[in-house]
């Protein structure tokens, strides 16, 4: 429970006011202009805040159902992966969803390690397009930045039911 309370209070830190560690351990490991650094940080970044989201939704999956399968003779696991993760699917998408998005179209970050134009992001390579000295192209960003939407798109569509599901669970008795 302090653990959680912990990252909790971690998240609280807004992940600007952490470039600047960021930055200089990344030129101690050497690893300016890695995508690897940007995948470590985004997912460390987000288990804590993923813990607790699931946290609090397995917290709200009665307990009685466990209690139940136990009964019947189901072992942990199977409890786990035929009960419980079923019925948290919707938070599970949730996760997916944010895990996804949050890399996508983060700014700060991947422009504080990457400084070569080969590796960059596409957020970095659209804001290069405004501004860049020879004059903006707007009509590419905006072409950029439609193709960016449909992978988010895409996912969100895939994850819809999900999400869906999750909104009607609760309005149904049995």
């Amino acid at each position: 429970k302090n653990g959680l309370m912990l990252f909790l209070l971690l998240q609280m830190i807004p992940q600007f006011s952490a470039l600047i560690a960021m930055f200089v351990l990344a030129q101690m490991l050497g690893l300016i202009n890695s995508h690897w650094l940007l995948i470590l940080i985004y997912v460390g970044g987000q288990i804590p805040m993923n813990t607790y989201l699931l946290k609090g939704y397995f917290d709200s999956i009665p307990l009685d159902l466990d209690e139940s399968a136990k009964i019947d003779g189901a072992s942990n696991t199977r409890i786990f992966w035929q009960i419980l993760i079923p019925l948290s699917r919707p938070m599970l998408a949730v996760v997916a969803m944010n895990g996804f998005t949050g890399p996508l179209g983060d700014f700060a970050l991947s422009s504080v390690i990457l400084r070569n134009p080969e590796y960059y992001t596409l957020p970095i390579g659209l804001y290069k397009l405004v501004t860049d000295k020879m004059g903006a192209s707007y009509t590419t960003f905006a072409a950029g930045a439609i193709l960016i939407s449909i992978p988010i798109a895409l996912v969100f569509i895939a994850l819809q039911k999900h999400f869906v599901s999750g909104l009607t669970a609760g309005g149904t008795k049995g």
